[in-house]
């Protein structure tokens, strides 16, 4: 266990024991304490509650391992379990605080935890509410931060898919789907716990101060755009799937209709290889003359390739399925279009 005191308002950091800890929380100044148990903490130890002096049977579940999102109010104490963005992971802070302390615990290394220590100096909480704020204003930021990160992937992936589809593409959509569903899986519940906690205690407090109510709204609708940003990251990837079935459900097309194509042109050839091919009297004592091979036999064929090589070619979109389908022909100029025009002018 690392337990990290930060003395207010120099934000000076120092390693402690906790029973150190303990009289600093009950001392009158103002302190913000970090304590990290490690990936895995002993299961025979005390409650962390206990250790710190809190009431046990309030405070039982503060620093117990995969607690879910939470939030309580007791005695002019907060105590909230608060989801956090730790590079590609989700990690979860218990976070304890009160006018004069606010106690952050995790399980192993949180680079939240370590940025929001290094600001200290600078920004200077003035109380344990105002710290507290600050620190989940900066949950809230992760978030938004990776929400937008995730938003500018998929507009790459999208403007590579037009390019040119590949499979890594569908790798990385369904990358960019699961880390969608993440932050929405992480931040959901922690929305909902903060608009209702928010909005219980400002009726059963309605004479908090105007400094707090601004924190509470700013914090409110803060949640809000956050969550309006991660549903459009949610919108936006499956956008970007259903586009890429698109594009290679034409491109299926434009390989089916090459081969309908080509089924027109051999299609009349077989059917006279196979006509002439039958053993009937009249073909076989009529016309089995050279003279008659000749004109029927190949001439038939030539003039049937003849016809379909014009209705290929000048009676449908030929030119526009050799060019890649509609995007190709409207993505070749001016000189596309021309051709295009000349087309319809003789369609």
């Amino acid at each position: 266990m690392i337990v990290s005191v930060v003395s207010m308002p120099e934000g000076v950091v120092a390693r402690t024991a906790l029973s150190e800890v303990r009289e600093r929380l009950a001392a009158p100044d103002f302190v913000i304490v970090d304590i990290d148990e490690g990936e895995d903490p002993p299961s025979d130890e005390q409650p962390l509650a206990r250790l710190l002096g809190l009431d046990d049977k309030t405070w039982d579940w503060l620093g117990r391992q995969y607690e879910p999102v939470r939030a309580e109010y007791h005695a002019g104490v907060v105590g909230c379990v608060v989801p956090v963005i730790d590079g590609s992971h989700i990690k979860h802070i218990h976070v304890f605080a009160g006018e004069r302390h606010l106690v952050t615990i995790h399980h192993g290394p949180v680079g939240l935890i370590e940025n929001f220590i290094g600001r200290l100096p600078e920004e200077t909480p003035s109380d344990g509410t105002t710290a507290v704020f600050l620190f989940l204003h900066g949950v809230l930021e992760a978030f938004r931060r990776a929400t937008s990160q995730a938003l500018l992937e998929v507009g790459e992936v999208e403007e590579a898919m037009f390019e040119g589809q590949a499979s890594q593409h569908v790798h990385q959509l369904a990358h960019l789907r699961r880390r969608a569903s993440q932050l929405h899986r992480a931040f959901l519940p922690y929305a909902a716990v903060a608009q209702e906690f928010l909005t219980h205690r400002r009726m059963a407090n309605p004479g908090i101060s105007e400094e707090r109510r601004v924190l509470n709204r700013t914090h409110e609708s803060t949640v809000q755009l956050v969550m309006m940003e991660i549903n459009s990251l949610r919108d936006e990837t499956r956008r970007a799937a259903d586009t890429y079935a698109s594009l290679v459900a034409d491109q299926q097309n434009l390989v089916i209709n090459k081969l309908a194509i080509a089924s027109v042109i051999f299609l009349p050839l077989s059917f006279l290889t196979g006509f002439f091919g039958m053993n009937f009297t009249y073909l076989s004592n009529h016309l089995s003359s050279e003279k008659t091979f000749l004109w029927l036999g190949i001439g038939m064929q030539v003039c049937a390739l003849f016809v379909a090589m014009y209705v290929v070619l000048y009676r449908t979109h030929w030119r526009q399925l050799r060019d890649g389908g509609p995007h190709g022909a409207a993505a070749g100029g001016p000189h596309g279009a021309a051709a295009g025009g000349e087309q319809s002018d003789r369609s």
